[in-house]
């Protein structure tokens, strides 16, 4: 399912004028929820646990991939003694959980397995993403309010 066929769906959610709508496939489950007779549309979608579903998701965004793929070799190569915490899905990167907050964390800063370190946003749902390693933080691989892809490298962690 892509884009467009997820656009068309709430679309036609919103104008059936029903509450909730799940759809499941093997590979994908999204649920549209609307408000009865309002305008607002929030929907959730999330690729179904099994492996394969993450790189189906990728090759939809091939051209966005091929021109991240040159910094993951750079980093690997320069900076192979740090451990990288990766984007687990594709969305906005913020480093703030909200504008009016302070950054979750800094250069410099220690991190341990499970602090929240930043939040990707993706359709309109704001995901905190925890560190898998405990270390200190040595470099942001990724500018605020960016877009970001499918594991891509966020952050460097050196780990000892």
């Amino acid at each position: 399912m892509d884009i467009k066929d997820i656009q068309n769906l709430i679309k036609f959610v919103s104008k059936a004028e029903v509450s909730e709508v799940k759809y499941k496939t093997k590979d994908f489950e999204i649920t549209i929820k609307t408000p009865l007779g309002g305008n607002e549309v929030s929907y959730v979608a999330q690729p179904a646990m099994y492996q394969q579903a993450p790189q189906q998701v990728a090759p939809g965004h091939a051209p966005a991939a091929v021109s991240a793929s040159p910094e993951k070799t750079e980093a690997a190569s320069d900076d192979s003694k740090y451990v990288t915490i990766k984007s687990p899905m594709i969305g906005t990167f913020y480093r703030k959980p909200s504008p009016d907050k302070d950054v979750f964390i800094n250069v410099g800063d220690d991190v341990s397995e499970g602090k929240v370190v930043c939040v990707i946003e993706a359709m309109k749902l704001f995901n905190q993403i925890e560190s898998e390693v405990s270390g200190k933080i040595v470099k942001i691989l990724v500018d605020d309010a960016t877009p970001v892809e499918y594991d891509q490298p966020l952050f460097l962690v050196d780990p000892s």
